[in-house]
């Protein structure tokens, strides 16, 4: 097996992530990864995220915190992780681990067996696998904002929202530092520029579990993904992927 990055973006995560940590770390130590690390984005939480990293990764020596500069968004937040992924995959998973951590074997099996840079954690392709689901109104939502996903975008994905992605290091590098939308609408961002430069992506259905807490506020935050959208298309028009 190669060797693995985890990023986990977090923001005001105090009480969920001690306890997300730990299933990480005993995945890890049964896992046949070659080696791997784990890297906790502090998205200038106003809690105590960022000491439970530290004292994490204190004993820990595989971990380490990186810091945004204040608030700036998930997008920000996976971005500045995976430029700073030092193995040869690159996963990032929510902080609620809404998705098993265990569905990364499912991940890089896909991928390998594809032959592909990318690997997409859906819950569109088989929603037997959701164990709790998401409000009726949310998961409406989620479909309206995949169709037009594919309109605006081109994409032929069923579920780019969830936060379940596995990248090939030098792939990710590459889609990584020219991604310019630092909110929820940066999944759609980064594996339209993944297509842009030639990277190939399979979506592959994962476990998944809704956890109360959610950041994504239903209606502000899916008029900002909508919007993403547009500044998709505009970036592409203004040749800011290049």
């Amino acid at each position: 097996m190669p060797s693995i990055s985890i990023v986990v973006p977090a923001y005001n995560e105090e009480k969920r992530l001690p306890a997300s940590l730990e299933v990480i770390d005993a995945y890890l130590r049964r896992s046949s990864w070659s080696s791997y690390e784990l890297l906790v984005v502090d998205d200038g939480s106003k809690d105590g995220t960022a000491a439970v990293a530290e004292r994490f990764a204190a004993t820990h020596p595989y971990c380490r915190l990186l810091r945004n500069p204040g608030n700036q968004g998930k997008g920000y937040s996976v971005r500045h992780g995976m430029l700073e992924a030092s193995k040869e995959w690159a996963l990032f998973s929510d902080a609620d681990l809404s998705a098993p951590i265990e569905e990364l074997d499912k991940l890089y099996a896909a991928a390998a067996a594809a032959g592909v840079e990318v690997a997409i954690g859906s819950r569109a392709l088989n929603r037997a696998l959701i164990g709790v689901h998401q409000s009726p109104l949310r998961e409406w939502a989620g479909r309206i904002f995949n169709m037009l996903m594919q309109i605006l975008t081109g994409l032929r994905y069923w579920d780019t929202q969830c936060g379940f992605k596995l990248f090939r290091a030098d792939a990710a590098r590459e889609i990584f530092r020219r991604q310019q939308i630092n909110g929820f609408g940066f999944d759609a961002e980064a594996l339209f520029v993944a297509r842009l430069l030639g990277y190939r992506g399979v979506e592959t259905a994962v476990r998944w579990n809704h956890a109360e807490g959610t950041k994504v506020s239903m209606f502000g935050d899916s008029v900002n993904m909508f919007l993403d959208l547009l500044r998709i298309w505009r970036y592409r028009l203004a040749g800011r992927y290049r």
